[in-house]
């Protein structure tokens, strides 16, 4: 490709609304536009050709692990979220909207009630299962804060995976698989992340994990052992239990828990003084949709202790129990290996579900056993958010001058830099590689053959758009020098020709080998 004839609006202006790099560089690279500043973005051909990059990683992968993809139509019946009893519990996030016909639809931002709606009127029989079905496929949720780019946009591209099991036992192979080939797409795009416990949250189910990418601009706070590969979500973390005596502080925390139909009621929470309520758990614990604060009431009808407090309180009330609801503190022991646990922050782009029969049943997704009975489904659920997995590359993988692209989700392979498309002997040598590297070696190739920018401006653009490599193509040529830059530490390598041979075609094929060769090896 040319720059020249390439779309490739970069500018040098940050964003009012931008304060993670990723949105920054995706904006002034380019790669993305802004619609309004609503928290919906168009991907501009850069921007969309590193989506299909990273999308076909993703799919590879998946067909590896035997799935099947389908597509799933965005608009969704509402009917279907009132047969699993998700219509007005997934709250404001779900658009909602009437047709011409008055009939009631919703934008899908996932895709659980779509998919058993498929698999319940084609899967009748155990022969027919395992079955894992996904699609790649546009999602919406009505944020009401939108913000940081692709990474909490509104309108996104998500990858939901789903799977359906004549057992349980089956289902948890198919997540240990599914969580194997998420390793898999996440270490093929150059990402460090860490594979975490995690709250189920509005999807459900009995177990999950999320794949967080870690990064300081994360808005994910997880817990992270430092002696194994024990990870978890703040809100699922757990550590060593905590040894109190009679003379533990204990301080009284009072919220309001929110349930389906309006309903509401006063609980409170018991825990040391010393710690705080993770509220998740806490609201986990009274099966709440939400805890909200409220003023403080006299009487304890509803009282949630936290565990470590057994035995040692005397707290009374009609409804009395005990949960763990206590955050896990840095420092704290590792309940697998004793080791210290630590705060660290992550960018969640994949989560995984043990869903069971919490979808298959209400929706009556069954299946004839052996036996002939008629049984319900049990189901796994596996996400990765594709769009956002390109914004958290880039908080990886930054500096100050731009993007810094992973060799699986770049561009480009290599970007010719022509310093002077006006000088004949640079031209005739950037062409000539050109054609050596892209058509004959196959190597993705962006030349810039621009006449109206000088070198300076064309090494900015390199910077920023981020393109693993860049052969400059400058003065010196006519010492037959050319130099190789490595993106990710402006690193430089020098390649040598006699430069007699600059206009003449057939003696490049060595110059051109070594260039690949380098390219593909380092």
């Amino acid at each position: 490709m040319r720059y020249s004839k390439l779309l490739i609006p970069t500018t040098k202006e940050t964003p009012n609304d931008a304060t993670l790099a990723s949105h920054i560089y995706l904006i002034r690279g380019g790669f993305i536009q802004s619609v309004g500043g609503s928290g919906l973005y168009n991907f501009l051909p850069l921007g969309k050709k590193i989506l299909d990059k990273v999308r076909a990683v993703v799919k590879e992968e998946l067909d590896k692990a035997g799935c099947q993809e389908v597509s799933l139509s965005f608009v969704t019946p509402a009917s279907l979220w009132q047969e699993s009893g998700r219509l007005d519990k997934y709250g404001k996030e779900l658009l909602r909207f009437k047709d011409r016909k008055n009939n009631d639809f919703i934008l899908g931002p996932t895709h659980e009630e779509m998919m058993v709606n498929l698999v319940r009127q084609t899967v009748k029989s155990y022969k027919q299962l395992p079955l894992n079905v996904y699609q790649i496929n546009l999602k919406f949720r009505d944020e009401i804060r939108p913000r940081f780019g692709l990474m909490r946009g509104r309108e996104f591209l998500m990858k939901d995976a789903y799977s359906f099991h004549a057992s349980t036992e089956d289902m948890q192979r198919e997540f240990a698989l599914m969580e194997e080939t998420y390793k898999k797409i996440f270490l093929r795009l150059g990402l460090e992340f860490r594979v975490v416990e995690a709250d189920s949250g509005a999807i459900g189910g009995s177990g999950s994990k999320e794949f967080m990418i870690l990064a300081d601009s994360g808005e994910d706070t997880i817990v992270v052992c430092d002696s194994c590969e024990y990870g978890a979500n703040i809100e699922a973390a757990i550590s060593k239990p905590k040894s109190y005596d009679a003379n533990t502080e204990i301080k009284i925390i009072t919220m309001k828990a929110l349930y389906d139909d309006g309903e509401s009621k006063i609980v409170h929470f018991a825990v040391p003084a010393s710690i705080e309520l993770q509220e998740v758990k806490a609201c986990n614990a009274v099966n709440a949709n939400d805890l909200v604060a409220c003023d403080e009431s006299a009487t304890m009808t509803t009282l949630i202790v936290d565990s470590a407090l057994k035995g040692l309180e005397t707290l009374e009330a009609d409804e009395k129990s005990y949960a763990d609801i206590s955050s896990v503190c840095e420092g704290d022991s590792c309940v697998h290996c004793e080791g210290t646990l630590r705060y660290t922050k992550g960018i969640e782009a994949g989560h995984i579900f043990q869903l069971g029969t919490q979808y298959s049943e209400p929706l009556a997704c069954n299946f004839l056993d052996e036996n002939g009975k008629s049984k319900p489904m049990v189901m796994g659920t596996y996400g990765i958010g594709v769009s956002r997995l390109l914004a958290g590359i880039i908080e990886q993988n930054h500096d100050d001058k731009g993007c810094i692209w992973t060799k699986e989700s770049a561009p480009f392979e290599l970007d010719i830099i022509v310093a002077n498309a006006k000088d004949e002997a640079q031209s005739l040598l950037g062409e000539n590689l050109y054609a050596k590297l892209h058509t004959v070696r196959h190597l993705d190739v962006l030349l810039d053959d621009r006449t109206k920018e000088r070198f300076g401006p064309k090494m900015k653009d390199f910077e920023l758009l981020g393109i693993p490599y860049a052969l400059v193509i400058g003065k010196g040529l006519s010492e037959g020098k050319i130099e190789l830059i490595h993106r990710k530490d402006m690193s430089k390598v020098e390649f040598t020709f006699d430069p007699e041979t600059i206009g003449q075609f057939k003696y490049f094929d060595a110059l051109a080998a070594d260039i690949y060769k380098y390219i593909r090896e380092n």
